[in-house]
């Protein structure tokens, strides 16, 4: 698979710069990724044109990379729970702010059978805000991790996959046209 595809390179565009997403990198890791059990991918678009992407997989468990990298060592509790890493999250910029992020989120995580679901995250990107994004979709921070030499550090995040099942609340999202599961 070589560089990212049209649609990811859509996507990334005002990233490529950067060492973490120039085209090399994201590849290798892209491919990587996509050879992990439980992977899987969404892209929406608009009018044809890609706008935002999610991918994920499943991690083996408390000896997985995700954890043994993360500072502290998270407990038990959260090692141990059946957990998909959102690895990778991302809406062109002209698009944010909609709920795009969200809706590519939820919709990702839908049916996927884990009961956790952990995301790293920059606490300086958007100074913050996207932090502030997660803890408010229910994420609480469990400590932080390196991803690749490349990278900043990272706070290391959790929630339930289905946290209005925990809340026991009903409903839930729905996906919406214009998505395309890989």
């Amino acid at each position: 698979m070589g560089r990212p595809d049209g649609h990811l390179r859509g996507v990334l565009g005002a990233q490529l710069h950067l060492p973490h997403y120039a085209p090399e990198a994201f590849g290798e890791r892209l491919r990587r990724h996509a050879a992990e059990p439980g992977w899987e991918a969404l892209v929406a678009y608009d009018s044809g044109q890609p706008v935002g992407y999610v991918y994920a997989n499943r991690l083996a468990g408390a000896d997985d990379r995700w954890w043994r990298r993360t500072w502290p060592e998270p407990g038990s509790a959260v090692v141990g729970a059946s957990t998909v890493a959102v690895k990778e999250m991302m809406v062109r910029r002209r698009r944010r702010g909609r709920g795009l992020a969200r809706r590519l989120h939820d919709a990702l995580l839908a049916e996927r059978p884990e009961t956790q679901v952990s995301l790293m995250v920059n606490p300086l990107n958007q100074d913050g805000k996207v932090q502030a994004l997660y803890a408010s979709w229910g994420y609480g921070a469990v400590g932080t991790a390196r991803s690749s030499p490349e990278a900043p550090v990272l706070t290391v995040m959790v929630r339930s996959v289905r946290p209005w099942v925990v809340a026991g609340q009903g409903g839930g999202p729905s996906a919406e046209s214009g998505w395309m599961t890989t």
